[in-house]
């Protein structure tokens, strides 16, 4: 089996995040990489961040809260990208600096509730559905105005933008569609909530396409990692 480099792995994605910086003419260092370790041993997380990656992203709750601990001699920005159930909330709220994928006042308002008082404030992004697929999360666009209204008075919460998983595509035109609906719906939301600041969008096969669309922050796995 062929040994994984993290550290080569990341710096290659890193160009290119810096190189579709450039093609979209926007600053550099706007986009952040969340290095999404899902499954992924510890080793490699502590490769990661012995070369310089600080941001890592979960998918389960009970693995998330379980790396969380036993890496916290590490500085590491957590943040959480998968399904929320109810009954794994507490934990969550305890352990991340973020969560990504709210799609329900339930789920927000428990993370509100269960959020430590000697804890910054959660950071949250919405999960907006920009498909039929019956597979994938996220609230309806139409729904998504009510849903910012209700989380932004919430305390103990820091409502900071927008995330999606669009339906897999290789054709960056497709890409680019997707993206610039979830692009729209933000610059929509900051007309009337001008602190929300986060897209977060784009992965291993579409990141160009997103940080072409105004994307703030790619979740990068496999080209990290490995594959599961």
């Amino acid at each position: 089996m062929e040994e994984i480099n993290v550290a080569t792995n990341l710096h290659s994605i890193w160009q290119r995040i810096s190189a579709a910086e450039q093609l979209a003419n926007r600053p550099s260092g706007s986009v952040s990489l969340l290095a999404v370790s899902k499954t992924k041993p510890d080793n490699l997380i502590r490769a990661a961040w012995n070369a310089g990656q600080r941001a890592f992203g979960e998918n389960y709750a009970q693995e998330a809260e379980e790396k969380a601990r036993r890496l916290s001699d590490l500085n590491i920005e957590w943040h959480f990208i998968g399904p929320i159930q109810s009954n794994k909330t507490r934990g969550l709220a305890q352990t991340m600096a973020w969560v990504h994928s709210v799609d329900r006042l339930k789920i927000a308002q428990r993370l509100s509730d269960q959020r430590p008082e000697d804890l910054p404030p959660l950071n949250l992004c919405l999960q907006v559905k920009l498909s039929n697929e019956p597979t994938k999360s996220g609230i309806a666009p139409s729904e998504l105005p009510l849903l910012v209204e209700q989380v932004s008075k919430l305390p103990r919460l820091h409502l900071r933008g927008l995330m999606a998983i669009p339906a897999a595509t290789t054709d960056p035109q497709e890409q680019r569609k997707s993206f610039k609906q979830l692009q729209l719906l933000l610059l929509e939301l900051q007309k009337y909530q001008p602190k929300i600041d986060t897209l977060s969008m784009g992965m291993s096969g579409d990141l160009e396409a997103a940080v072409v669309e105004g994307s703030t922050l790619v979740r990068v796995g496999t080209d990290i990692f490995g594959a599961r």
